[in-house]
C-alpha cells in the first residue's frame, strides 16, 4: 500500500514539475526573453513523458 502511494505521489510531482515548466516557458515567449523559453519546453514535455510513462508501468504492475 504504501508502495501505491509514493508511486502516486511521484507520478504526481513529475506532472506538476511539467506544467510548471511549461508556465516558465509561456512567461519566456510572453516577455521575449531569448531562447530560454525553448529549454524550458523540452523539460516540461521530459516530465511529462516521464510521468506518462511512470504511470504506464504501473498500469503494468497490476
Amino acid at each position: 500500500m504504501k508502495k501505491n502511494n509514493n508511486e502516486k505521489i511521484s507520478f504526481i510531482c513529475f506532472l506538476i514539475a511539467s506544467v510548471c515548466f511549461y508556465i516558465s516557458g509561456i512567461i519566456g515567449i510572453i516577455n521575449k526573453n531569448g531562447n530560454n523559453w525553448i529549454a524550458n519546453f523540452c523539460l516540461g514535455s521530459t516530465f511529462l513523458c516521464l510521468s506518462t510513462t511512470h504511470l504506464n508501468k504501473d498500469k503494468k504492475n497490476q
